[in-house]
């Protein structure tokens, strides 16, 4: 008999401990042995007739059968069920982005209205001026896309947002603007901060409304969005009018 060199490695100290196999192949194992046992029998001539199969065997037999066919379609109902789920978020998403796009709000929270739309000084003043103090936020009346943004000429620095209809709005006048060109924003969002830089007589938002590219009166347009730009603005048209007649 060989002896074990010192420095071959020590393999076989102790006992092997024999793995358990996993219940996948012991079902298998299981399987297997049960069909060979079948295979012997018919072989032998035996065959079991079915009135002799023990009554608890069938039994277990039939209740692992429902006991499966209950799981598949628990399974089958949770898919739908994740399905569903799924798709009734998405609905509610929609739904969402939806109401928000819809959404006019007022530019500032708090403003003197100056002057309106209409000729002025024998020239179009192509929109309604909202004094504030310099420096307070001024924000989007609508969802849209921000297709300038930056010094603009007259208007000085400027943001204009084009909505989804294509209706066009410029806030003009800014101390600075804190968009981007190309920048998708939200009713509510912050475009910028109250100036008076460009053709400016002081501190205030210049507020230009477009539709199919030519000026429009801010204050019916957002009227009939829901949106007035206060009573004050009743009071002057009522005092123009009145100096009218």
């Amino acid at each position: 008999m060989r002896q074990r060199l010192s420095s071959e490695p020590d393999r076989y100290r102790g006992r092997r401990r024999v793995p358990t196999p996993p219940r996948s192949r012991y079902a298998v194992v299981t399987t297997a042995a049960f069909i060979g046992a079948g295979v012997v029998a018919i072989g032998a001539g035996n065959l079991p007739d079915h009135k002799d199969i023990n009554p608890e065997v069938l039994h277990g037999l039939e209740t692992a059968h429902v006991a499966g066919d209950a799981l598949a379609a628990r399974d089958d109902n949770n898919k739908a069920s994740r399905g569903e789920d799924r798709g009734s978020v998405s609905k509610t998403k929609v739904s969402a982005d939806q109401a928000a796009a819809d959404v006019w709000l007022l530019p500032l929270e708090d403003f003197t209205y100056t002057s309106p739309f209409g000729v002025r000084w024998g020239k179009l003043h192509a929109g309604i001026d909202l004094a504030a103090p310099e420096g307070m936020p001024y924000k989007a009346v609508h969802a849209g896309k921000v297709i300038q943004a930056g010094y603009y000429g007259g208007y000085g620095y400027a943001v204009t947002v084009q909505n989804a209809d294509g209706t066009e709005v410029i806030y003009a006048h800014s101390r600075r603007v804190l968009v981007k060109a190309g920048q998708e924003v939200k009713a509510g969002q912050v475009l910028g901060e109250v100036g008076s830089t460009g053709n400016s007589y002081g501190t205030h938002l210049h507020l230009e409304v477009h539709v199919d590219g030519q000026p429009t009166d801010p204050i019916p347009f957002l009227r009939d969005r829901g949106v007035d730009i206060k009573l004050q603005v009743e009071s002057v048209y009522a005092g123009m009018a009145a100096a009218a007649s």
